[in-house]
């Protein structure tokens, strides 16, 4: 079950989160052998293994760079070429917080989850804002239902409602009420609370 409050999701441990559908190819197979089956799985990167072993890291983004970019054959080139290693990995202890501080200090997109001697799952940067996102939809509506909102500095905030907005019909200054308007009027140019009595002042 997925964490409805953002501080419990950010202190969440990665192994109860972790994807265990993770892409696994030979270090033998070629870029283009790996962009098909990232495409056909959907994934944007796999691992790479040798003799049983998981050895690297292959990504769209290191096939689109080391191969597309430098005008290499996909065909030719093998993930073994190509792969980053060594290959991040946090505990399944870890949490979602030291996820993405690892993510960031490596410049990484994903770590693997497991231990020293085994691989047990992948989180990727783009699963965990999904879920932070969630989460902050969740705030969202929760804050628009009634909950109290806090705004720090007022004046670090705008904001802005064109939905009824009403135009002065002698100068074009715009307002929210129908009450602001009308003393507008009525203090501006008129005399007399247009919009609140007589009309037929406004077009004399």
């Amino acid at each position: 079950m997925e964490p409805d409050n953002l501080t419990l999701l950010l202190d969440e441990r990665l192994g109860n989160l972790v994807k265990k559908d993770i892409l696994m190819l030979e270090a033998d197979k070629s870029a283009n052998e790996a962009i098909r089956y990232m495409k056909d799985k959907n994934a944007r990167c796999c691992l790479v293994m040798h003799d049983k072993e998981a050895v690297g890291i292959v990504t769209r983004t290191d096939i689109l760079f080391k191969v597309v970019a430098e005008k290499k054959d996909p065909n030719k080139i093998k993930l073994r070429e190509i792969m980053s290693t060594p290959v991040i990995m946090l505990p399944a202890t870890a949490t979602v917080s030291d996820a993405l501080r690892v993510m960031d200090k490596y410049a990484i997109r994903q770590v693997f989850v497991g231990s020293s001697s085994a691989i047990v799952g992948m989180i990727s940067r783009e699963w965990l804002f999904e879920l932070i996102y969630k989460v902050s939809m969740n705030l969202v509506e929760h804050a628009l239902s009634g909950a109290p909102v806090c705004i720090i500095n007022p004046r670090s905030a705008a904001f802005i409602n064109d939905a009824n907005n009403l135009e002065c019909p002698y100068c074009q200054s715009t307002f929210t009420y129908k009450e602001e308007l009308s003393r507008h009027i009525d203090r501006i140019h008129l005399g007399s609370g247009a919009l609140e009595g007589d009309l037929r002042r406004i077009f004399e």
